[in-house]
């Protein structure tokens, strides 16, 4: 939280804290909004400190309970849940060095690239024989 804004607006800073809530807590403390939060005393920091504690879930324990419901839904199987599971990895880019190895040209892979040119040079040599016998 930065020390320039109005009291009201620093508070948005916590997580789990907005506008609504930042007023609502400011008005239940009674501490003026129009001033900046580097001027609060400390009996004011803790009207707020226990005013949020009271009232609110934030911060660690907000993404901790959000984390939680995220994971039921997807373990539940719900739409919501389904939207949140890891996407399969990407098939073309992620995967190409390894199809290159498999098949592609490389040091590995000379021996059967050579294979591959005599049987299609053998398969070629048949071909125009039966078509030589045809004609």
């Amino acid at each position: 939280m930065t020390y320039r804004e109005k009291r009201e607006i620093g508070l948005t800073y916590i997580y789990g804290i907005g506008r609504s809530a930042a007023s609502k807590i400011i008005a239940a403390t009674g501490v003026n909004p129009d001033t900046r939060v580097k001027d609060l005393t400390e009996d004011e920091i803790g009207k707020l400190r226990e005013a949020i504690d009271a009232g609110y879930t934030v911060e660690g324990d907000l993404r901790r309970q959000v984390a939680l419901d995220i994971k039921r839904l997807m373990e539940i199987g719900c739409y919501r849940g389904i939207r949140h599971r890891k996407r399969a990895s990407r098939s073309r880019t992620e995967n190409e060095d390894k199809r290159e190895n498999e098949k592609g040209p490389g040091k590995d892979n000379r021996e059967q690239e050579e294979v591959i040119k005599e049987e299609s040079a053998k398969w070629l040599k048949q071909l125009q024989k039966d078509h030589a016998y045809k004609a």
